[in-house]
């Protein structure tokens, strides 16, 4: 499934590529500020196939040279984005996109499908809750991040280079949001974010796909790690809707906002929740009454954590 995904944004780079993924980090290779103007396209291209390559990080010791060389030439991809003087081109474009892939579009364990704890289920304990299972790569993760969200942002990338498989990346992106890592979670809003509003003319598209994760998060599985940064990202949407609200945005509140009150795991998204609602409130008054005839609905008459929230609300 991995190798599709990057297949969708594989090219032909216009330079000779290494043989082999060792031979990338065998010789070295320029700073963009010692090449002259001309020759940095090429240079962007070399290093965003250098960056390709994943390690293993399981073992702190393998390949420690290479996570460091790696590690270097993210940053200075990151840096360099910022002092671009031109349009990227869609070959760097879609390069960029495809390192991007390379490094944070994975499969995660069944382990990772939402952690389910006896507080998540709205019993009441005072035990010290278990620790998230952070990522180990996450050195690399951080900066790939950080170049994708520059990236996205820099008035330097053409809208009409990603079009044609934005919508994969955007599908992919929100699958990331299972990460068990606290950190990965933050860093997936703020990038799917500025995608949001970088994409104008996919916005529905993300709203559609969003709005099917939280289905199949109700209706099928109820176990999710990042139910409550996904709201985080739809409450900051939500807050660029316009008034009157359209008809897709009324059955988004009653559809899908309402009905997250009765999953039994509530307590781990509802501040989430809570903003999300509000946000609607504050656009039509008119849908108070949609909320209290929920929480009527979805009263949680045997599980006297989730009446206290409701009555906070």
């Amino acid at each position: 499934m991995i190798q599709k995904i990057l297949d969708g944004f594989s090219v032909k780079p216009s330079y000779k590529p290494a043989a082999s993924p060792a031979a990338l980090y065998k010789k070295r290779v320029r700073n963009f500020h010692s090449v002259p103007s001309s020759e940095r396209q090429e240079l962007f291209l070399r290093k965003l196939d250098m960056c390709c390559v994943v390690f293993d990080f399981s073992d702190p010791a393998k390949n420690k040279r290479e996570k460091e060389i790696k590690r270097r030439t993210l940053l200075e991809l990151v840096a360099y984005i910022p002092t671009a003087s031109r349009t990227f081109h869609w070959v760097e474009v879609r390069e960029a996109m495809r390192m991007v892939a390379a490094n944070i579009f994975r499969t995660f364990s069944s382990s990772t499908d939402g952690r389910t704890t006896r507080a998540s289920l709205g019993v009441d304990v005072e035990e010290e809750e278990e620790e998230p299972k952070l990522e180990p790569s996450w050195p690399h993760l951080q900066i790939v991040y950080e170049f994708l969200l520059r990236f996205v942002t820099s008035i330097n990338t053409e809208v009409s280079f990603a079009l044609q498989y934005i919508d994969s990346f955007i599908l992919h992106l929100l699958d990331l949001f299972n990460s068990e890592d606290p950190r990965e979670r933050q860093s997936l809003r703020a990038v799917a974010y500025q995608v949001y509003w970088k994409f104008v003319v996919r916005r529905g598209f993300m709203r559609k796909a969003i709005k099917n994760l939280l289905y199949e998060f109700m209706y099928e599985t109820q176990k999710h790690n990042g139910i409550a940064e996904i709201l985080e990202l739809l409450g900051s949407i939500i807050s660029g809707f316009e008034v009157p609200l359209r008809k897709e945005h009324n059955l988004l509140f009653i559809r899908v906002l309402v009905p997250l009150h009765k999953p039994q795991c509530l307590i781990q998204y509802h501040q989430s929740l809570s903003y999300c609602i509000i946000q609607f409130v504050k656009k039509d008054n008119k849908m108070a009454g949609v909320v209290i005839r929920g929480l009527l609905k979805y009263w949680p008459r045997t599980n006297s954590l989730k009446e206290a929230l409701f009555l906070k609300f």
